[in-house]
Order: structure tokens, then sequence, then C-alpha cells
């Protein structure tokens, strides 16, 4: 019941209708008839049937309110008075009538100004309160529609957001899925090459590298992120594979802080800059060379360096955006995703003709397992 009356606007009106009515009429039993000594069965039908009376009159002031609502403010006042007036002065001769036909009141016209008064303030009463019960409406109304226009605001950010977060993620993923075919090409070559001079037993381990290193790569997640020490574990996967091809020519020189081994980063970041150094110096030079990886942690900074012997000289300072290849510009892209602008990575081509590569990323600490 309170729902429905919530709900429909003229059930609330009808329902606040009979609430006033109901509560004149006790009122007037209780301080006329009950305090006058006068209760009898003439007197309560003539409280009743004034009440009726009363709300029968009152529709029309619901209808003629309800006209002009639209109108000017001294238009409403001025009729709005004028029918309240009319209104009260109708209903008092009624129900002075009626009294006098139930009852033998024959001297109750002398009080005609008394009812009068009393019939005009009841429906002043009255037309307050419809008021407030219409701007109490309209309130609701407007709040109703606020709210609704919030939640469909808030829902539309939701789905905006959610469809960035999509939009993100899909990005991670292709990024995160850009192999570098020529990584795989030199691989299957080796493995060819290990199984035409019957090398099988290097050949089967080369392949169970290779698929290790594939199962990597597709099974974890390309925004989830991982530990520095996680991450250089994956990347051993890839540099097992570099190993037995290069054997003696490839040299490793890893140094990680304790403290930055625990640093959160994308998985697989690595990867792609090593596999540069493997393609532009390791692979050209005859002796091989060395890789350097070193990583600490600065003003709350993680701070990755990346040095490889290359393969001829230079001093030329370049960037690592203007590099050509899937590789880097993926590690550069998927960076920007992550962290928008807060971060920098560059290339510096050394006087050895080798290449040493800054990662410079917020520090974001993983609990030590």
């Amino acid at each position: 019941m309170t729902s429905v009356i919530k709900q429909n606007p003229l059930h609330r009106f009808w329902f606040w209708q009979a609430s006033f009515w109901l509560f004149l009429s006790i009122v007037s039993f209780v301080t006329l008839t009950l305090w006058y000594n006068q209760f009898s069965l003439e007197n309560v039908i003539h409280t009743v049937l004034q009440g009726l009376l009363g709300m029968l009159f009152s529709v029309f002031l619901y209808r003629t309110f309800d006209k002009i609502w639209d109108k000017s403010i001294a238009y409403r006042l001025s009729i709005g008075m004028l029918v309240v007036f009319v209104v009260a002065f109708l209903w008092t001769i009624f129900r002075m009538q009626a009294l006098s036909w139930l009852t033998p009141a024959d001297e109750v016209w002398d009080e005609f100004g008394g009812w009068f008064f009393a019939s005009i303030f009841i429906f002043l009463c009255w037309t307050g309160l419809f008021h407030g019960i219409r701007y109490f409406d309209l309130q609701q109304s407007e709040h109703d529609i606020m709210l609704t226009a919030e939640a469909a605001t808030r829902k539309e950010h939701i789905k905006r957001i959610e469809a960035q977060s999509v939009a993100r993620d899909a990005k991670l993923k292709m990024l995160r899925y850009q192999l570098n075919p020529h990584f795989l090409y030199n691989t299957l070559n080796a493995i060819n090459s290990l199984i035409e001079i019957k090398e099988s037993e290097k050949a089967q381990i080369m392949t169970v590298q290779l698929s290790q290193f594939l199962r990597h790569s597709l099974d974890n997640n390309p925004d989830t992120m991982i530990t520095l020490r996680e991450e250089i574990s994956a990347l051993n996967l890839y540099l097992k594979i570099e190993k037995t091809r290069f054997a003696e020519r490839l040299q490793l020189d890893f140094n990680v802080d304790d403290t930055a081994q625990y640093a959160l980063v994308p998985s697989l970041l690595l990867q792609p800059i090593i596999e540069n150094s493997m393609k532009h110096a390791i692979s050209k030079h005859e002796k091989g060379g060395i890789i350097e990886l070193k990583a600490h942690i600065n003003q709350n900074r993680l701070i990755i360096v990346i040095k490889d012997s290359g393969a001829g000289d230079g001093n030329t300072k370049i960037r690592i955006e203007n590099e050509p290849g899937i590789g880097l510009e993926n590690t550069v892209q998927r960076l920007s995703v992550l962290y928008e602008n807060d971060y920098e990575i560059k290339t510096i081509q050394l006087a050895n003709g080798g290449r040493s590569t800054c990662i410079n990323m917020p520090f974001e600490l993983s609990n030590p397992k």
C-alpha cells in the first residue's frame, strides 16, 4: 500500500484528501459534539455528512488549482482566493442546512458568520496542504530525475572505464604477443642445423627450451606485473636457447640489487631488448660478446641498464623511439600504456660500438616470497 501511494501521485492525493477530512471530522466531533454534550445519532450523521461534502467541494478546488497551476503567481492567488471563498460559502450553506434538517436547531442561521469564517479557515488549510503536496511531488520528481541522470552518467562512466580497460588489455595483449620472428626463425634454423649434423641431443634440448620459452610467453597474462626476479628467470629461458646456439661466444653479466629483485615490471619486458643485442651485436661479432644487465633503486625509481659489447665502433647518441624493429617499439608502447608519461627509456651507442639501454620507471615493490 505504501509503495502504491508513493508511486502514484493520484493515489497519494486521495490518501491525504481522505486523511485531512477524516481528521477534521474527528476534531469536529470531539470539540463540538462531545464537548457540548450533544452526542446523538443526528449529530454524528451531520459530522460525517459535512466531511463528505467538504471532500466533494475540495475536489472542485483541486481541479481548479490544477488548471491554473502554470499561470502566474498573481493570477493563481486571485483566482485561488476567489474559489476558496465561494467553496467555503457553499459548504457553509450546505452543512448549516443539513444541521437544521437533522436537528431542531432553529437558530443556527444566526451564527452564519462564525460558520463561514471557520469554513474559510478550513479550506485555506486544505489549500496549503494541496500546494505543499504538489511542491513535494515536484521536488521528488526533480530529485528522481537527478538521481536517474546521475545513475545514467555513472553507468556511462563505468561503461567507458570498462571499454578503456578492455581496449588497454587488448592493446597490451597485442603488443605482448608480437614476438620477433627473427628469434624464432634463427632458433628453428639452429635446430635444423643440429639435426643435419646429427647433434640430435642438442637439437632436442633446444626444442625443449624453445617450447618452455613459448609456453611462458603465451601462458602469462601480459597485463600482470611480475617481479624483476621472475622476469630474469623468464629471460633465462630465452638465453638458454641463445647459449645453445652461441655457446662460449655469449657471455652474461647480471647484477641486480636485492631490493630491485622484488620490483614489479611487465612480463617479458627485457626480452626484446636482449634480443636486439643478440641480433645487432653478438651474432655479428666473430668472437661474440657480453651482455650486461644491472638494476637498482634510485629515489623510488627502478633503473634497469642493459649493455652489449657491440659489433663495431660508434659514438652517436640515439633514442630508442627512433630505433627500427617491432621488439623495441613494442617495449616503448607497453610502458606507455602502463605508465603514460611516467617512464623514460633511451638507448645510447657506446664508444666501443656497443649500446646501453636505460629504463627508468616507477618502483612498485612486491613482497618477497
